[in-house]
Parts: structure tokens; sequence; C-alpha cells
């Protein structure tokens, strides 16, 4: 664990505030549009959170080469101060809003259509303004990602009904990669796989074997996924951005509301949709998922100015 001089009121209040964040990450993971990378870039603990992973993936590592000592020394480096009330918050998110989050995607889905286009707007403007020089080529090459995406997303996705546990494996899998990614949504991806109704029933029902099973293809993934992550933002930061950028603007066919809702779920979570089909909606359709799509755009960006007063707020 890392050595730290802060006395203890302050040590308390940065805990609260480190669970607060990660509270609002797990919340984001949970929408089919902004990821929890996303928000730790938004709230400035980005990189320290991929430094995180990074030293507790190396834990693991070590381990299964049998290297003990290497471990032990790996989890005594290790940023726990910041992990685990971090975790503490994200585990407190998934389990408190998923039944909620179930029911409104279920209810009202163009509404909850509006907000996450509005999230994932905000996300686009935080990933574009975290570029420090930008170059025709990456524009090219976001625009060139974002037209592979929304062709891609036209053809058919198909809920999974009762999926098994290799599924639940793979979900893990790819849900943490994209997790971890500013711009690239963990619930998206888990949507366009049909796994993200079957998920959030999981939590809702407390499956263990389907959880476990989850976490387990979640560990497996960070592991393999960190070390590659790092090395891809350390020295090709802006072309992984451009990609990341392409990948957020493509993904605006999925979270356009009409006529589907959130893309593949609809009100009915076992149809099979044929598509993302694009319908232009009548204005007395269009104006409150488009109020509540402006509504979260601004929450988003707005963020990082929130947690910076609760702070300083908690440490007077």
């Amino acid at each position: 664990m890392k050595p730290t001089n802060q006395p203890k009121p302050t040590r308390l209040v940065s805990a609260a505030v480190t669970t607060l964040r990660g509270f609002a990450m797990g919340a984001a993971d949970l929408v089919p549009g902004v990821s929890g990378g996303t928000v730790a870039l938004l709230l400035g603990i980005y990189d320290r959170f991929i430094g995180a992973i990074r030293g507790i993936a190396g834990i693991g590592g070590r381990l299964l080469r049998g290297d003990v000592s290497g471990a032990r020394r790996k989890f005594k480096e290790a940023d726990w101060v910041f992990v685990l009330p971090l975790g503490a918050g994200i585990v407190i998110a998934v389990f408190s809003l998923a039944s909620l989050m179930e029911r409104l995607l279920h209810d009202y889905p163009e509404e909850m259509a509006g907000i996450f286009m509005g999230l994932v707007l905000a996300s686009l403007v935080a990933t574009y303004l975290s570029i420090e020089r930008h170059a025709n080529w990456e524009l090219l090459l976001a625009l060139a990602v974002a037209a592979g995406v929304f062709v891609l997303l036209g053809f058919s996705a198909t809920p999974q009904t009762d999926p098994s546990l290799l599924a639940y494996l793979g979900a893990g899998a790819l849900a943490i990669c994209a997790m971890v990614l500013p711009g690239i949504s963990g619930s998206f991806l888990l949507l366009i796989v049909g796994m993200y109704a079957a998920l959030l029933a999981a939590v809702d029902d407390l499956a263990i074997a389907e959880l476990l099973v989850f976490c387990f293809g979640a560990a497996t993934g960070l592991a393999l996924f960190s070390t590659l992550l790092h090395r891809l933002l350390t020295n090709f930061r802006r072309l992984t951005t451009a990609v990341l950028l392409g990948l957020l603007l493509g993904s605006m066919r999925v979270l356009w509301p009409w006529p589907n809702g959130v893309g593949i779920i609809s009100r009915d979570e076992a149809e099979a949709i044929d598509g993302t089909r694009l319908d232009w909606p009548a204005l007395s359709q269009a104006w409150l998922p488009t109020l509540l799509a402006l509504a979260a755009f601004a929450l988003i960006l707005g963020l990082p100015k929130i947690f910076k007063t609760r702070q300083a707020h908690l440490s007077n």
C-alpha cells in the first residue's frame, strides 16, 4: 500500500470523495452510452485509475508465473487507498441502480434513449478536449471509424434469452475492457451482443452462478487488457483517442430513440429487432427525449466542477 502523510480526517474525506467518484463510474457503466472510463477522465482520475488497474493485474500475473515474492511486492505497491473506496462506490452503484435501470429501459425506452444520447454527446466533447493537439488525419480517422460502426449497427441484433454461462464469461471480458476506455461503454457493447438485459436481470435476481462467471471473465479480461491499454495510450494516445471518438460518433445510431427505443432494447426485451432503423418523430414525441438529452449533456460536462466544489466543501 502506498504510504500517505495525510492526517486522518483528510484521508477520510478523500476516501468519501473517491467513493462518490466510484459511484458515478458505476452508474455510468450501467448506461449504454457512457463508460466508467469516460467519467474517470471527466473527474481527473483517469491516469491514476489505469495505473491502479495495472498494479492489481500485475499481482495476478506474478501469481500465475509462481512468483510469490513478486506478487507480494506488487501487493504492497498497489494503490489500495484509491482502489478500495473507488471499487466500493462502483459496486454500490451497480447493485442499487440495476433494478431501477431495468424498469426504466422497459417502460420509457424513448426517454432513456434521449438521456443516453446526451451522455454520448458529452463523452464526445470530453474525449475530444482531452487531445492536446489536433490534426486533420485524426478527424478523418474518427469519421471513417464512425461510418463503419454506423453501417454495422444497421444489421440485425437479437437479445440473448437464457444465455449460457460461457456467454456470461465472454460478456464479462468484453464489458470490462470497454469500461476502462474513455469513450467506449461496456453496457453499449453488451447491448450489441444482446447480453445487456440478461445481465441486468442477473444482478436484480442475484443469480450467483451467472454473476460469479461474469466477474471471472471481467477479471481475466482486465488482466490481459490493462497492459495493452497502457501501451496504446502511452505510445499512440492521439491515434487511440481518434478511434474512440469514431466509436462514440457511430454509436449514435443505436441510441437514436425512434422507432426502437434504446437500440436493440425495445418494450419487449425478448424481441429481435431487424437492425437499428432510423425514423423521424413528430414534435409531440420529440420534445421530452430532446430535453432529457440536453440535461444529461449538461450534467456530464458539469461533473468535474461539481466534484471539485464538493471536495472543497468537505475539506472545510
